[in-house]
């Protein structure tokens, strides 16, 4: 049997069945747009033509703009489907939300990823010889970018128009059984989710005592700024996979007035579900802009430059500092020592060849 269900934004979302509903949802996410599309540009403007010595977390935060940047483009096509209809067909509704799918995959992987990269800088600065080359980080993100779309492609079959008495829509899945069904939706929580998520806790766990102590002032704001992106990722996407987490028990609930009672509440708040994970592209930005805030301005280099170049050198991408001035302080410490020696040995020479000629 066939099994339809709606995407993250829902059938509350849905124009012929709630009207305040689609207009509160058209509010968002076109503030949505308007807010994080600028704001994600100017990141990535900001870090190709102002932050030449980029490190590896200054890359990662320029591919998150990116991936965020692409589904904060789709969203005028989005708003005019939920005030109207989907007019542009069928495969176009399948392209936009595969590439909206695999964008969200990628975020979620690059937010991990981060983290994992700020837990070796700052517990193992020593550590991180082979992470420090460019081709690692560059293999890293072609095999990051390549899951995400691979982990994407289940919704280009199940991906169909949604026909109602205002015409169609790009909103609903159909499965052809509950079995493909929950292996989708468990596949998307626990790729997209738990075990991101998992990992992300692990890393800021073992964090905690280390961030206030800190010497570095800078290291520690960027440790920061990147631990800020971390809580926005888990607040705008708990809400849409507790609702996964819904739709599996769902599924697996024999008793039909408890599973229509889920239904109705999974129902309920898919729509700030999916009004909150378009919210999660937007507000890394503006996070960016708040830490910026602290770093003096100039007629030369703004607030975020600053902030960008201060991750960079507290990264390890281009050569940890610390490691570097202890290197050469040992190196300076060796030579003094090594000169201190020759000079004393010289000076035994001279008075032994006076002891032996006393004229």
């Amino acid at each position: 049997m066939n099994r339809s269900t709606e995407l993250s934004l829902s059938e509350e979302m849905a124009p012929e069945e709630l009207d305040g509903g689609t207009a509160v949802a058209c509010v968002i996410l076109g503030l949505s747009f308007l807010i994080g599309a600028p704001g994600n540009l100017m990141v990535i403007w900001t870090i190709l033509r102002h932050v030449k010595q980029r490190s590896h977390t200054v890359v990662l935060i320029l591919h998150l703009a990116a991936a965020d940047l692409l589904v904060l483009i789709t969203l005028p096509l989005w708003i005019y489907s939920l005030a109207h209809s989907w007019v542009f067909g069928e495969a176009s509704c399948k392209a936009m939300v595969f590439m909206t799918n695999a964008c969200m995959y990628s975020s979620v992987f690059l937010i991990t990823l981060m983290s994992v990269e700020r837990f070796v800088a700052v517990r193992y600065p020593f550590a991180s010889v082979d992470w420090k080359r460019k081709k690692a980080l560059n293999k890293v993100l072609l095999a990051l970018w390549t899951v995400a779309f691979l982990f994407s492609i289940p919704v280009i079959p199940t991906q169909v128009l949604g026909k109602d008495s205002s015409g169609e829509h790009c909103l609903y899945r159909n499965y052809t059984s509950v079995t493909q069904e929950l292996v989708c939706v468990l596949l998307e929580t626990l790729v997209g989710y738990i075990v991101p998520f998992s990992i992300l806790v692990v890393c800021y766990g073992c964090l905690c005592s280390r961030i206030t102590q800190m010497t570095f002032k800078s290291k520690r704001k960027s440790t920061v700024v990147i631990a800020s992106v971390v809580v926005v990722f888990a607040i705008c996407w708990t809400p849409h996979h507790i609702g996964n987490v819904l739709s599996i028990i769902i599924l697996a609930t024999e008793d039909s007035d408890a599973a229509n009672n889920m239904e109705n509440f999974r129902n309920t708040m898919a729509f700030i579900a999916g009004a909150m994970v378009f919210i999660s592209s937007t507000v890394n930005p503006i996070l960016y802009m708040l830490a910026a805030r602290s770093f003096r301005s100039s007629l030369h280099d703004t607030g975020i430059q600053k902030l960008f170049h201060h991750i960079s050198s507290t990264s390890p991408g281009e050569g940890n500092r610390e490691v570097s001035f202890v290197s050469k302080r040992h190196s300076n410490q060796t030579s003094s020592s090594q000169c201190v020696t020759e000079s004393k040995n010289q000076m035994d020479i001279l008075i032994k060849m006076c002891e032996n000629n006393p004229s």
